[in-house]
């Protein structure tokens, strides 16, 4: 029997999640369909109750449910419940529902295994405050970077966040304008993408030999990928990968088996060139 998965969001239909767990799915021989579904802004709860009743085993949640779900699961992953944020939900069969954020494991396995991108003892820089921010500052602390810095327009929340993560390792935070020194690897985890907008950035932020990240995933250059690209970063990099990647972790929680990611991160760069 075919067993029915998909990603929830408001936008959804250009997501390239069913594309992704199509090809995992021929890889492992394994029997399941995967579709988008879009859910009204103020109806996650009864949209999670009506796949359930449908059937569904597991769903992603993309923008902007991620902090929303957090709320409706009951049983979460220790590193989901520090995150505040899910991106993976199981659907037992007691009715139970459970939690993951695979987001920031997804981005450190694209970082360091498909763009060979040191994270240990760099400084980081990661813009952002929000539910993409924090599914990432766990995993990436853990590569032990000599420093982050979280910049976000309404510092507090960079701040708090802080507090949250401070066991994990050497972090700070503020507003924009408290970024200081320059950095190997900034990441940008806000949706300014996706208004056409960067980030408010000083002059003169990247390292000889800096990284930039964009978490957003576009066909063509997002601005953050052309604003590094003008200040000189030696590799700008989307988060096709980080989709991939994460994707590949979900399938994993899903079905005991971990499929291979670069085979799919080729298929989509070579689609996006035709």
């Amino acid at each position: 029997m075919t067993d029915h998965y998909a990603v929830i969001g408001n936008p959804v239909n250009h997501s390239k999640s069913p594309l992704i767990h199509t090809e995992f799915a021929k890889q492992t021989g394994q029997d399941l369909d995967y579709i988008t579904r879009k859910i009204p802004l103020d109806g996650l709860a009864s949209g999670l109750k009506q796949l359930q009743a449908e059937g569904f085993k597991g769903i992603n949640i993309t923008v902007p449910f991620k902090e929303q779900a957090w709320l409706q699961v009951s049983d979460k992953s220790a590193h989901a419940q520090r995150a505040g944020a899910v991106n993976t939900i199981i659907f037992n069969d007691d009715g139970t529902l459970t939690g993951d954020n695979t987001d920031g494991m997804g981005l450190c396995r694209d970082l360091i295994n498909n763009h060979q991108i040191e994270l240990k003892g760099k400084r980081l820089l990661l813009l952002g405050a929000g539910g993409a921010a924090r599914g990432v500052i766990e995993p990436l602390l853990k590569y032990q970077p000599s420093s982050l810095f979280i910049a976000n327009r309404t510092a507090s929340k960079a701040t708090d966040l802080c507090t949250l993560f401070a066991a994990f390792g050497h972090v700070d935070g503020g507003g924009y304008d408290a970024i200081s020194g320059s950095f190997d690897v900034i990441i940008n985890a806000t949706a300014a993408s996706l208004n056409g907008e960067v980030p408010p950035l000083p002059e003169n932020i990247l390292n000889p030999n800096g990284v930039c990240y964009d978490m957003m995933y576009s066909d063509s250059d997002t601005p953050f990928i052309i604003w590094a690209k003008q200040h000189g970063a030696i590799k700008a990099i989307d988060g096709l990968g980080m989709l991939v990647e994460q994707a590949a972790i979900s399938f994993q929680l899903w079905r005991g088996i971990q499929p291979e990611t670069k085979a799919v991160i080729m298929l989509i760069r070579q689609l996006k060139t035709v």
